[in-house]
């Protein structure tokens, strides 16, 4: 625990405690540092780090709903749908009815939304490297095993 001497001012002497951050906390500051890196890594192609996330996703799970993808890249349904709207406007989504139920319209990535992907791919490797690098890969292993689990946790959306 963090510890600060005692206040000049005739107030308590000694060693007081200082606490630490809540975990929630400090995976909110790592989040945000993370966004802020993605961000300026992506703007050349005129993206954000949530739509970068949003195709990622895509690449994995090929042909699901707008809810989906927002349930996946932990946005809101309506900041999805404009999301996909822009997305398909750039021609690196496209969307097609699901042929099981006429109302669902399913979502894919366009061969520009794949290339665009690959164009990142090394740099965002790097970043992530960036952000391990003080970890053994045993340490990587568990972190990334800890946090699937948490998320595991509070939500219904499976590890991947």
């Amino acid at each position: 625990m963090a510890r600060t001497a005692g206040r000049s001012d005739g107030g308590a002497t000694g060693i007081a405690e200082v606490p630490h951050p809540t975990l929630l906390y400090t995976i909110k500051q790592v989040e945000l540092v993370t966004r802020s890196h993605l961000d300026e890594l992506v703007k050349p192609a005129g993206i954000t780090a949530l739509q970068y996330t949003a195709l990622t996703v895509l690449r994995r799970r090929d042909g699901i709903s707008s809810a989906q993808l927002a349930r996946n890249s932990f946005v809101t349904a309506q900041s999805m749908a404009d999301m996909v709207t822009a997305l398909e406007r750039r021609g690196l989504i496209n969307r097609r009815r699901n042929p099981d139920n006429r109302r669902v319209l399913l979502l894919s990535l366009t061969e520009a939304g794949r290339d665009l992907l690959d164009t990142y791919e090394e740099a965002v490797r790097e970043l992530e490297e960036r952000m391990l690098s003080g970890l053994t890969p045993a340490q990587r292993r568990n972190l990334a095993d800890y946090l699937n689990r948490c998320r595991a946790a509070l939500s219904e959306i499976p590890p991947h």
